[in-house]
């Protein structure tokens, strides 16, 4: 008898503002009609997902994998940044997959981490990654994804699932307990994520704007705060990017200590691959480095900003489910 043939498979990153979408015909076959579906656009996932399938029909999917973006704790799936929630086991039944697997987002990015191809990635400061020790990754887009692979001493790799992208902020200089101190007032706390993100960049540059009683001047999405950055058009937004990349060199370096990822931390995401040599130029390395006695640490710990021109959480979805053919 020969071997039942390998099930093509549906593959999603979903996010907190887009939501990509991949077919791949087998394990290890090339992602195949790859496309990118506004969450804002649908009132449920499974609605998004039955799009999708009718754009790729008459090619059946039997198994399934969605990185998410909110934590994956049990059957029931509620995103941290969109109104989308569903049940696990309805979501299989309903579209009638014989294999689903839902994991957060940075989990499945983390996955495809070891097999990213140089290309893809650049690196800003540090030495050379000790290939035996963990990794760190983190990434800015609609919130802050946090996570890492930690060798498991058979040559593989254990990914992470966290919600690091809320731990606490803390100011270094009077500039950011600014921030700080005006995120506190508006949302009761100021966690990594408030600040290292699409919305906490328009929310960092609003605070300034009303420390300093500057007017915001037409800028409404991050977006704008960027473009106004990166062409010196109001100081304000200037100094939000600042803060934004010097905080984050804070966090990943915080990341960095605590998993002791001396294989290198890599940057996901959707704001920093887009800043390019500006991100370089950043206080983000020098704030990286700034631990005190583990300065030198640090120094030699390289970073990457993840540069691949589709979404490497695909990848990692896929990677996800191996071996259950």
């Amino acid at each position: 008898m020969s071997p039942p043939a390998p099930l093509a498979r549906l593959l999603a990153d979903v996010g907190g503002t887009n939501a990509r979408f991949a077919f791949q015909p087998a394990p290890g076959a090339p992602f195949e009609a790859v496309q990118v579906l506004p969450v804002a656009g649908f009132p449920r996932l499974q609605d998004a997902l039955r799009h999708y399938l009718a754009g790729i029909a008459p090619r059946t999917v039997r198994a399934a994998a969605i990185a998410i973006a909110n934590p994956v704790l049990g059957d029931a799936v509620r995103m941290t940044n969109h109104h989308w929630a569903f049940s696990q086991r309805e979501l299989q039944a309903e579209l009638g997959f014989r294999h689903l697997r839902v994991l957060n987002d940075f989990t499945a990015l983390a996955l495809a981490l070891p097999v990213l191809p140089e290309a893809h990635r650049r690196q800003v400061g540090g030495g050379t990654a000790d290939p035996r020790a963990a990794i760190g990754l983190l990434g800015a887009g609609t919130g802050l994804g946090v996570s890492g692979l930690l060798p498991d001493g058979r040559g593989g790799w254990v990914p992470l699932q966290g919600e690091g992208g809320h731990v606490t902020l803390a100011a270094q200089d009077a500039r950011e307990r600014t921030v700080i101190d005006g995120l506190v007032r508006r949302y009761g706390h100021a966690s990594g994520e408030r600040v290292c993100s699409g919305e906490g960049l328009l929310d960092t540059f609003r605070v300034l704007c009303e420390a300093e009683g500057a007017a915001v001047q037409g800028i409404a999405t991050p977006a704008d705060v960027t473009e106004a950055a990166l062409s010196a058009a109001q100081p304000q937004a200037v100094a939000a990017l600042e803060v934004f990349c010097a905080l984050l060199g804070t966090v990943a370096g915080n990341l960095a200590l605590t998993l002791g990822a001396r294989g290198g931390v890599y940057i996901g995401g959707g704001i920093v691959p887009r800043l390019g040599p500006a991100f370089d130029a950043s206080p983000f390395r020098a704030r990286f480095e700034a631990k005190g006695r583990f300065a030198t640490y640090l120094r030699g710990i390289p970073v990457w900003v993840i540069t691949a021109p589709d979404s490497p959480a695909l990848l990692g979805a896929a990677r996800s489910l191996d071996g259950l053919d």
